[in-house]
């Protein structure tokens, strides 16, 4: 017996055009004989504006991805990184549809969608893995012996300030050793994947989704030495907040929030469990760089041949 092929589908649904692209995926995937899952707040949103969806299948995040072939998403960066928390622990691949404004994370846009519904009923697509941090927060200041809170990241996470007017003072430490002390607005930790969103706006390089690599990124540092870091995948880097300063706090992707008091220690390590992006294009990094930032090329030649 050939197993149902279920789809998890995911949308911005406060956004109108997710709310239509929505509609239009659900009708085509359904009538190409896929099942499609939708958690149960969006599948009440669509109803109260209007918009009710059928068939479909009505599920909690907690479980929402398992068994799924794929997580579709509708929306932005910010939509594709709460599917990536949905998705993860069952290793299902997340394919983002672009509503946004950049969507780095995002493989198609909204102009495509029928294409992208074609190819993800033909399984015309590829899979990547994209490398995210295991996060450790160990509240030493409070003294309590309590646990760490563990938690993890697909783009970054970030020490920031805990108030908006004071600044705050950590150490950095590379595998074990103290590498320099800074006053600062925070620190972003990166992977390469996160490098083109916070890092990026920070002043960090760019690097490419290939390289296993852990970016460093003061913020508005007052150090002589404050420059973005590249360290390897095996290093671990690991921030403490100084006892006599501002608490803080720690982000991860902008949606996991730790508080941070004076005296706390993070500790940032590659994580095994990546996440699985779904790919339709086979373009180079470099041209997704291209589109997504528009960026000057005119002029470009390329290679020439002398020989002819």
């Amino acid at each position: 017996m050939t197993r149902e092929r279920s789809v998890l589908l995911l949308a911005h649904t406060r956004r109108p055009a997710a709310v239509r692209s929505a509609r239009l995926v659900h009708e085509r995937l359904t009538r190409a004989g896929l099942s499609v899952r939708m958690l149960k707040g969006e599948v009440e949103a669509l109803a109260e504006v209007g918009r009710p969806l059928w068939p479909v299948e009505v599920v909690e995040p907690a479980d929402a991805a398992d068994g799924v072939e794929l997580v579709m998403v509708l929306g932005g960066d910010g939509t594709l990184l709460r599917a990536a928390e949905i998705a993860r622990p069952a290793g299902a691949p997340v394919l983002g549809v672009n509503l946004g404004h950049v969507g780095f994370l995002a493989e198609a846009e909204r102009e495509d969608l029928g294409a992208t519904v074609h190819s993800v009923v033909d399984r015309d697509y590829g899979v990547e893995e994209r490398m995210t941090l295991d996060v450790a927060v160990f509240n030493g200041g409070r003294g309590d012996g309590a646990p760490p809170v563990r938690t993890w990241a697909l783009n970054e996470a970030t020490l920031e300030k805990g108030e908006a007017r004071r600044i705050i003072e950590a150490v950095l430490e590379i595998d074990g050793r103290p590498l320099s002390r800074w006053t600062c607005d925070g620190v972003v930790c990166a992977t390469p994947t996160g490098s083109t969103a916070h890092a990026f706006s920070a002043g960090g390089p760019v690097v490419w989704p290939d390289v296993d690599a852990i970016l460093v990124v003061p913020l508005s540092a007052h150090a002589l030495f404050a420059r973005p870091l590249v360290v390897g995948p095996k290093a671990t880097v690991a921030l403490e907040v100084l006892p006599d300063t501002a608490p803080g706090v720690l982000w991860c992707d902008g949606r996991r929030m730790v508080e941070l008091p004076a005296g706390a220690r993070i500790e940032i390590t590659r994580a095994d469990t990546p996440v699985r992006l779904a790919r339709l294009h086979r373009a180079p990094f470099t041209d997704r760089l291209v589109a997504k930032f528009g960026l000057p090329v005119a002029g470009w030649r390329g290679r020439v041949d002398n020989d002819h």
